[in-house]
């Protein structure tokens, strides 16, 4: 047990400086990167696909209490989720998370021996050596391997996190939905405005259909647009240092104006107030 004390603040220390020292900015990557020197506290963030958040410095909590609480060192895997409260907390330096969004394809195949039986929509784990080490090679990997391998380790983890006694993380998958399909379809263009005689044509279903099958689902054309847009924004804001101006353009808004107001109706506040989480001053 002292052993895995001493190594694991040292193995962590390299999966951030790995990171940082990547140019990831500048990549389309199989995982994405956010960090913080001030607390953020975002409201509703749409969770579309099941995602692994590896919380490498600093604190996490989840929930409208703040119920789930991830520390350094921990990590968390979610299922889709229309919304979800968050609250990025730093530490002595930063708040520092790795994040990893799956497809339903990347759980095809995979077997356990036992029976999963889970009904929530989230586990919560703690990041063992094996399991860092893992995500550090994921991480070396990712910036040289084309796309189309991507699964391949993207399976590799499922495995590893199985094995690791995390079974009912095999859960949090489930076949396409509608509306993550129509999602997927949109994000192809988040600055477009697609009619929904396109969607319908691309989903080949009639108008009445889309609306009522989205209904069931309980959501809307509407709200999944809302949902690509600003989670497009959300995301270029934690990632980038493109102008406000920029993202705004990006999610398909013809003014900062617009796009704040709706950011921050959205989320709790505004796009420049999410910024200055990120620099000092």
């Amino acid at each position: 047990m002292a052993l895995t004390k001493m190594i694991k603040p040292v193995t962590m220390n390299n999966l951030i400086s790995t990171i940082k020292a990547s140019n990831i900015a500048e990549c389309t990557l199989p995982f994405s990167v956010y960090s913080s020197i001030k607390e953020q506290h975002l409201l509703n963030v749409p969770v579309v696909k099941p995602l692994f958040i590896a919380v490498l410095d600093g604190d996490k909590k989840l929930g409208k209490k703040g119920e789930i609480l991830c520390r350094a060192g921990d990590f968390i895997f979610l299922s889709d989720s229309p919304a979800i409260n968050m609250r990025n907390i730093p530490k002595d330096n930063e708040y520092f998370a790795l994040l990893i969004e799956f497809e339903y394809e990347d759980f095809v195949g995979i077997r356990v021996e036992n029976t999963i039986n889970s009904s929530e929509n989230f586990t919560v784990g703690e990041i063992s050596i094996a399991l860092e080490k893992c995500l550090l090679q994921f991480v070396e990997w990712s910036l040289y391997a084309p796309q189309a391998m991507w699964s391949l380790r993207k399976k590799e983890l499922l495995q590893l996190l199985c094995y690791l006694g995390h079974p009912e993380v095999l859960a949090m998958a489930a076949p396409h939905k509608l509306g993550q399909k129509i999602h997927s379809i949109l994000t192809k263009q988040p600055s477009a405005d697609l009619s929904v005689s396109v969607l319908c044509q691309q989903v080949a279903m009639s108008e009445s259909t889309l609306r009522r099958k989205l209904s069931a689902e309980g959501t809307s054309l509407q709200e999944i647009k809302d949902q690509v847009k600003l989670g497009f924004g959300l995301h270029l804001l934690q990632t980038t240092n493109y102008s406000i101006v920029f993202i705004a353009e990006q999610c398909g808004y013809q003014s900062q104006s617009r796009f704040s107001s709706r950011f921050k109706e959205r989320f709790g506040l505004t796009p420049s107030a999410l910024r200055k989480t990120k620099t000092k001053g």
